[in-house]
This record gives structure tokens, sequence and C-alpha cells, in this order.
């Protein structure tokens, strides 16, 4: 039944998106980062309604005063960082044994068992520069336009990957169009979600 469970999923992410265009943008992202005082105020007044979120403002701005003279990292000057190197380890664990449970899908698309670690190994490469692209390009994007963008593109990779794995029998070359429709959802997935 691990189509239905992968369904299910989707029909998550579907409820997400169509929910998603009605919250505002986050409000210590639209101070901190846009440095938009009054776009902060309308989404605080929009989550939290009329009541006093004056003191939470305030503390939004103690923080940007804070952070004012800190340094924004790049991904390579916070893998130079010798102090982030246990959280770093725990991300990539983390990222290979999530790969390890792709290996159904794997043998699901019929492909070789012998070429299957080395397809996982290529999905974690995959992600793993996914997320470094993404971590670049969050802030000049926003959240909600990768989450948004994300999910209509997972959303339509899911339903491709269900055709071809129902077209596999049908065609030799199929398998291989699955395995691109996963890493291709891998990539979304890290970049968007």
């Amino acid at each position: 039944l691990w189509n239905v469970l992968l369904s299910f999923s989707g029909l998550v992410a579907l409820i997400q998106l169509l929910f998603l265009p009605f919250f505002p943008e986050s409000p210590p992202y639209l101070l901190l980062q846009k440095e938009d005082k009054a776009g902060c105020l309308k989404a605080m007044k929009q989550l939290w309604g009329e009541g006093n979120y004056h003191t939470e403002f305030d503390d939004l701005m103690k923080e940007k005063a804070v952070t004012k003279g800190t340094k924004i990292m790049n991904v390579l000057e916070v893998l130079r960082e010798r102090s982030v190197y246990p959280q770093l380890c725990t991300v990539l664990l983390l990222l290979l044994s999530l790969q390890l449970c792709g290996l159904k899908i794997f043998r699901t698309a019929n492909l070789q068992e012998s070429i299957i670690p080395y397809v996982s190994l290529g999905v974690s490469i995959s992600e793993l520069i996914s997320i470094i692209f993404c971590s670049s390009i969050i802030e000049r994007l926003g959240r909600k336009v990768l989450l948004r963008g994300g999910y209509w593109i997972m959303g339509s990779l899911l339903a491709a990957i269900t055709v071809t794995l129902s077209l596999q029998d049908w065609y030799f070359w199929m398998p291989y169009c699955s395995l691109a429709l996963i890493i291709l959802f891998s990539i979304v997935f890290a970049v968007g979600p």
C-alpha cells in the first residue's frame, strides 16, 4: 500500500498549497530581512488580530539592533566554521539515512539491484547540492515562493511518477524515466518544502 501512503502526503501538500496564499509572510522575515516595518505590523495584525502585539514588535526591533552589526555568512563560510560541524554531521547522517528509505521505490521501478545503491547515493548528492543552492536563494525569493512553487512542482512530479510506474512494463526505458522523476522530486523537495 505504499502508493496510498505516497498519495496521502500529496494530499497534505495540496491542502497546504491551497491555504498558503491566505497566510501573511513571517513578521521576523519582513522586518529583519526585508526591513519592511509597515509590512511586519500588518502581518502581526493579521496573525494576532487587534490584540497587543507591540511587545513582540519591540522584541523584533531589539533583535534587529543586535544583529545589525552581525555579518550574514554564506554557505561556504558556514562550512568552514568548526563550531557547526556536529550539527552538519547530524544533518548529513539524516539525509543519508532518508535515502535508504527510497530503496523500495527503486526496486518497484525495476532497476537492477546492483545499481540501486549508486542511484541512492546520486539522489543524496543531488539533495545536498539542492540544499546548498536553496540556502543561497531563500533570502532573495522568500520562503512562501519556494514553498508554493515546490508544492506545485512536487504534485506534478508525483503524478508523473505514478504514470511512469504504471507503464514500466510496456516500455523498457520507462524505469529510467521513473528514476529521473524521483531524483527531480528529491531536488524540488530540498529546494522548496
